[in-house]
């Protein structure tokens, strides 16, 4: 499979973004990179919720080139709640979406990294979760994180968060829109 344009510029800002990321979560950074070097296959992509109206707004504040090269790729991404939301709970129902970059159901469709990103609307918790794979997530906006191993924080748009394999983790936005990109290798 050859890779878009789009899709390589977009990976390359990534990588760039990833090579600031230090500590055990370094290695995680270093293994997706070094997995998404193959190409996987197509995949498919296009579903929106209203919810990724929140996606301009909050690249609005960024001017990096990750921000600008995801804003290219993300209309052809496939959007969805979380499986395990409760219509139930409006807020976090209306309020979130996740969408696969590379992996399962992304652009290319692969079994071996996860890259993908969320965005939720303003106020909106994205519940307590957790998963075998580590996690690296680089914020294109303003929110916060919070795992078993921290308090809430903000890392900032030049920062990152870590989370250890299976630790319970979740995150939240404040009075503004929350994007960020997450990254496993499985």
């Amino acid at each position: 499979m050859t890779r878009s344009a789009e899709m390589q510029t977009f990976l390359t800002a990534a990588e760039a973004a990833l090579g600031r990321v230090t500590g055990p979560g370094a290695e995680v950074a270093a293994e997706v990179i070094r997995r998404w070097a193959v190409p996987g296959g197509a995949g498919q992509g296009g579903d929106r919720l209203p919810v990724c109206d929140w996606i301009a707004p909050a690249l609005a504040a960024q001017t990096s080139p990750l921000a600008a090269s995801f804003g290219a790729l993300q209309h052809r991404l496939s959007w969805s709640r979380r499986r395990s939301a409760d219509p139930a709970n409006k807020a976090y129902w209306d309020g979130h979406a996740n969408a696969m970059i590379l992996g399962p159901g992304g652009i290319e469709d692969r079994s071996d990294i996860w890259v993908g990103a969320t965005v939720m609307a303003p106020g909106t918790l994205y519940p307590d979760h957790n998963h075998p794979p580590a996690e690296v997530y680089l914020p294109l906006s303003a929110g916060e994180w919070w795992n078993a191993g921290m308090d809430w924080t903000d890392p900032g748009l030049a920062g990152f968060i870590y989370n250890p394999p299976g630790i319970l983790h979740a995150m939240r936005a404040g009075d503004k829109p929350f994007l960020a990109l997450w990254f496993l290798p499985i």
